[in-house]
């Protein structure tokens, strides 16, 4: 027998035991329509399928979305945004794996909480009657698209730590999954209500005329979806709880003169679920020349429909928009186009008992997780706090619905179970941020004043998003739940057109004296000045030159017991040298002024002495009602350097009340009904 008379054996292609070609892998409880399928889904590789397969399409309309039996439109939406942009695709399906069919496995990447993890799968995909059941492109030789859906089905299990399967993918949310395929950041813009949430945020609200020219701006440069959520006047019944694609946007001169505004909306169900005006043969293309109506009726490719500017706020619930990406790979602002090319992030831990201390409304407010945001120049920022979801796993297995999803379901009442109806995936989460004066300043007081920007409420949203124009400076961020106690990891993430640094707030030291008769509301007052060499460097009192040094006045006004003033004197280090330090407070009385007198003949009412070398010296004191002057001095004249004096002075007035309003639920998008063929 000869070598060419021989068998060789064939390589045994890849097969993925962590997700098996079993109904371990499409099933978790059987509560979606498609368990009816059970028993009739098998698994074939690629070349089962077509004759010639293969990963992307030479043609990119080969590539188009298409969705099957699986309510997992929110997904395949998101998953439009990478057929559009290249660049993101390469990046969820990296480039070099020609030889995926030879070796049967693909690998893919998402973006989990700050980085990028790696998926491997086995290219066995579920089908009925040898076609894919769920997505797939519209060219069936094309697998990149049901390929990606059983890997982030898998990444559900591997690294959200849900059951993961197919079935996990049944209703969700377009902007989560852009983030997760993309790594970047998208907002949701209700079309239902429109409320200005902060007016010193008003740049950033905008109404829906302006809502229609952003998304006519971004059209080109991002991906946009829209949604519907109840009955629409312009849908037929399979249209409803449905997520589409935005594919264009235009304003046309009309017959009168005047301009039609018209949106391209893409069905990926890849078929006609429209019957709105404008809807083949409709009234509404006749308000343009019928030139102009007979070329954008045949620029609409096989699902898309044109809808007017009017016709969409009234029959839309929702749109989602991505932030664009450039070529560097850096996010672009939705209002501006400016590249919010500096990032940074990082990520907290909101801890019963410790860390948890709910929103503003409760007094544990200030234990929350605190941040400091530095801006360097003035710029656009985006600051987002992005939640873990806080059920690590399934009740007994069931699938994670937010209730509003469920109910929505009304045609599949029998797969719902009282245990679905109750699961809940994300905590009730907010974003308040103060700008204030780096290390020094009442964290108390801070706090009950009205925050430089702030959410308007409390949201179940997995992220939640600040954007503004901040002013150089520090900025205390603190994150928070509605409810106290409620334990949950997050990421802090800051996006902005200037340089920028994020630092936590480091733990505070054990109880001080002061922070021990702290209760109340503090007022504070700071002097920053210098000792001057022949000036204002007089010395300590030992020194006739004493006089010469800073007179700095504060006053008392009310009389609100002992421990009611504390002073800090702070001087510059710049060079690891310190020089001995000190201070006295007189009381001015009417008429009077210690510059005319001599302090050393004066009895000061405290004294913090004796001088030492130190950066800060505290004194806590007890002073009645009038007028006062602290002298800070080094121990011997001419010494020179710069200082702050800081005054807090306990006020007599009722704390700021707080009162947060928690949001309403999430609101799940996916069609209701299995479609009928």
């Amino acid at each position: 027998m000869t070598v060419w008379d021989m068998e060789i054996p064939e390589k045994k292609l890849f097969e993925d035991n962590d997700f098996p070609a079993s109904s371990t892998s499409l099933f978790s409880s059987y509560s979606t329509p498609i368990a009816k399928f059970r028993g009739k889904i098998t698994w074939l590789r690629p070349q089962e399928i077509s004759s010639s397969p293969r990963l992307f399409p030479e043609n990119p309309q080969d590539g188009y979305i298409k969705q099957g039996l699986l309510g997992d439109c929110w997904f395949l939406c998101a998953c439009e945004a990478l057929h559009k942009n290249r660049l993101l695709l390469d990046k969820v399906i990296p480039s070099g794996q020609d030889s995926w069919i030879q070796s049967g496995c693909l690998r893919c990447r998402f973006w989990k909480f700050g980085h990028w993890v790696e998926v491997m799968i086995d290219d066995r995909l579920p089908c009925i009657g040898h076609r894919l059941c769920f997505s797939r492109c519209r060219s069936e030789e094309v697998f990149w698209l049901p390929l990606l859906e059983k890997a982030y089905a898998k990444y559900l299990y591997v690294f959200q730590r849900l059951h993961g399967c197919y079935e996990q993918l049944w209703a969700g949310q377009v902007c989560e999954a852009l983030v997760d395929v993309t790594g970047g950041l998208a907002d949701r813009w209700s079309l239902k209500s429109y409320k200005q949430s902060n007016e010193k945020n008003a740049r950033f609200c905008f109404s829906e005329r302006s809502k229609f020219e952003l998304m006519k701006d971004l059209n080109d440069k991002s991906f946009i979806s829209c949604s519907v959520h109840g009955s629409a006047k312009g849908s037929s019944e399979r249209a409803e709880f449905h997520a589409f694609s935005i594919t264009d946007v235009k304003q046309i001169s009309g017959l009168k003169g005047n301009y039609v505004s018209l949106l391209k909306i893409r069905n990926i169900w890849d078929r006609q679920c429209w019957n709105g005006s404008w809807q083949e043969g409709g009234d509404g293309w006749k308000k343009l020349d019928p030139a102009i109506a007979t070329l954008l009726q045949s620029t609409a490719e096989e699902g898309e429909f044109w809808v007017e500017e009017h016709e969409f706020f009234r029959d839309f619930d929702e749109v989602t928009v991505g932030y664009p990406v450039n070529m560097e790979g850096h996010i672009l602002s939705l209002l501006t186009g400016k590249s919010l090319c500096h990032a940074r992030q990082l990520s907290g831990e909101w801890v019963k008992g410790q860390s948890a201390g709910g929103c503003r409304n409760n007094s544990s407010f200030c234990s929350n997780p605190k941040f400091w945001l530095r801006i360097l120049d003035p710029g656009e920022v985006v600051i987002a706090i992005l939640q873990m979801r806080h059920d690590s796993s399934s009740k007994n297995g069931k699938a994670f619905w937010s209730e509003n999803a469920a109910v929505h379901c009304q045609n599949n009442e029998e797969w719902l179970t009282t245990d679905i109806l109750h699961q809940k995936r994300y905590r009730a989460i907010g974003l308040h941020v103060w700008k204030v004066e780096k290390k020094r300043f009442n964290l108390q007081k801070t706090v009950a004043k009205a925050p430089t920007i702030s959410t308007e409420c409390h949201t179940y949203d997995r992220e939640v998003k600040l954007h503004c124009d901040l002013t150089p400076g520090y900025y205390l961020v603190i994150p928070s739940t509605f409810m106290k106690d409620e334990d949950g990891h997050f990421l802090l993430r800051a996006f902005s057109t200037s340089k920028i640094s994020l630092s936590v707030v480091k733990a505070a030291h054990p109880l001080t004296q002061f922070e021990e008769n702290s209760e109340g509301e503090w007022e504070i007052m700071q002097f920053t000045d210098s000792w001057i060499n022949g000036k204002s460097a007089g010395g300590s009192r030992n020194f006739p030159t004493y006089n010469t040094n800073p007179h700095l006045p504060f006053s008392i006004l009310s009389d609100t017991g002992a421990g009611n003033v504390r002073i800090t004197l702070c001087q510059e280090n710049f060079d690891g040298q310190f020089l001995p330090i000190g201070f006295h407070v007189y009381q001015v009385h009417s008429g009077k002024n210690l510059n005319q007198a001599s302090p050393q003949l004066l009895e000061p009412v405290v004294t913090c002495v004796p001088h030492r070398y130190t950066q800060e010296m505290t004194q806590l004191c007890t002073l009645p009602t009038g007028n006062y002057e602290i002298i800070p001095s080094t121990y011997l004249p001419n010494s020179e350097a710069q200082f702050t004096v800081t005054v807090e002075t306990k006020i007599d007035r009722k704390p700021f009340q707080c009162q947060e309003i928690l949001g309403q639920t999430v609101n799940e998008v996916s069609y209701t009904s299995v479609m009928q063929r």
